[in-house]
């Protein structure tokens, strides 16, 4: 111990002021320690917990995938490990073709090949039973109804509603000799809030469990789908491109032809959406092989948006909007896509046909629209853009893009229509109303509007 010769005062040594240091970093590095475990310890428990709730377990009704003119894939699930037995006919009563699973599983998929294009067909798994109609042949001019669905993963009792107004729009509008509608797909998010195996059992498989049974279902893929591994489980999708399009080798990605229409599925949530990146190359491959008269992309967010999300704002959904508009659109626009479809914002949008607008909002021009006025009249260029995001949520915002010109916080369904070079859309809203009507007709002469 020393004295301060200047103030009479007692002060520890060298000593003492290096043992109180040493305490004070082993402190620290004990806190450091911890805090270190405590992340793993999270990180651990989190992949446990998404693991956990991406079993697909439990018993399932059968659901038709990957339906094409001459095939179909029929999963169902069981509780226990069974050998599995599909009867299928053109008649419920005459069901002459038997197909057996080769050993016992507890998640069955039977795929029927070799089919007619364009035929119902019926089919029974036990007590189970079904049917389904084959897609026309690609190129073939038939009519199509298409309905989309945006971000329907709340079975609530409001978007049952939803639901069941557009599903009886079209029963009193029934077309001779035609289902209710040829194709059933969504914007994403199909199975609120982390897109688990409960949630598809609770908002998906069990309220629509008729309508899966007897229509094949086609989802896009959401940032609440890619929040667990249930989505990829669940639904199958082609990579090859057996229903048309240019093989693209991932399930995040492809393309289906189905009579006059090509459709293309993208995923906005977990892909790059560098111009130059894989999904990039895909699309324009596939865009400039196409020959079909109709094509629709559908892809989660939507490049124009003022509802309860801001297309403008990197900050929003990490700038992925922002990237469809400035990295996929040109793509999309440069090969004639005629609509775009996308979800995300949960209200319903809807653009005037337009091209070249690839900044934010405050960049719109009145130039950049190609015909301002339905029914629309399509050349070459010119897309349509519709937010079909209120399916199940209803949101708040402004609803005030420019580019768009109609906004509507309602909630509700969109039917499109294509019959020969006529394209009409129709959002059908919770009390069975149509909210919003629009009309695209094809014409050699339309007006053009090449991006600089």
């Amino acid at each position: 111990m020393t004295v301060d010769p200047m103030t009479g005062r007692r002060c520890g040594g060298s000593r003492g002021q290096e043992e109180r240091v040493l305490r004070v970093k082993l402190w620290l590095r004990r806190i450091g320690v911890g805090f270190v475990v405590l992340l793993v310890v999270l990180a651990v428990g989190r992949q446990v917990q998404v693991a956990w709730e991406s079993r697909i377990v439990g018993a399932r009704a059968p659901y038709l995938q990957m339906l094409g003119s001459d095939r179909v894939t029929i999963r169902w699930q069981s509780e226990e490990p069974e050998r599995g037995e599909l009867r299928f006919g053109f008649a419920p009563e005459a069901l002459e073709w038997t197909l057996e699973e080769s050993e016992p599983v507890s998640r069955h998929a039977v795929t029927l090949s070799g089919l007619e294009p364009a035929t119902r067909y019926y089919y029974a798994i036990g007590t189970m039973s079904g049917h389904f109609t084959t897609a026309p042949e690609a190129g073939v001019d038939v009519p199509l109804r298409l309905w989309i669905q945006g971000d329907p993963g709340y079975a609530t009792a409001a978007a049952l509603k939803a639901r069941d107004a557009a599903l009886g729009w079209m029963d009193k509008r029934r077309r001779p000799g035609r289902p209710l509608f040829d194709l059933w797909m969504t914007t994403g998010d199909n199975a609120y809030r982390s897109g688990s195996n409960a949630q598809f059992e609770k908002h998906l498989f069990s309220p629509y469990r008729e309508l899966l049974a007897n229509n094949a279902y086609w989802p896009s893929y959401g940032n609440h789908d890619d929040r667990r591994r249930a989505f990829f489980e669940l639904f199958d999708f082609p990579t090859a491109g057996e229903l048309g399009g240019e093989p693209s080798g991932s399930e995040h990605y492809y393309s289906i032809d189905h009579g006059p229409l090509h459709l293309i599925f993208l995923d906005s949530q977990s892909e790059s959406l560098s111009a130059t990146g894989e999904m990039a190359q895909w699309l324009e491959r596939d865009l400039a092989a196409n020959t079909q008269r109709w094509s629709i992309v559908a892809i989660h967010h939507p490049p124009y948006t003022k509802g309860s999300h801001d297309s403008d704002s990197w900050r929003d959904s990490w700038g992925r909007m922002v990237e469809v508009r400035e990295n996929i659109l040109p793509i999309i626009e440069r090969h004639g896509v005629d609509l775009v479809l996308s979800g995300h914002s949960h209200m319903y949008e809807r653009s005037h046909l337009i091209a070249c607008h690839y900044g934010d909002s405050a960049s719109f021009e009145p130039g950049m629209v190609v015909d301002g006025e339905s029914p629309y009249v399509k050349g070459e260029d010119g897309t349509l853009y519709a937010v079909v995001g209120s399916s199940a949520k209803l949101d708040h915002g402004p609803l005030n893009h420019p580019a768009n010109a109609v906004g509507l916080k309602k909630r509700g369904s969109l039917l499109v229509d294509i019959q020969g070079a006529q394209l009409t859309g129709r959002f059908i809203d919770d009390a069975g109303k149509v909210a919003d009507r629009f009309v695209i007709t094809k014409h050699a002469e339309g007006p053009t509007r090449r991006c600089d």
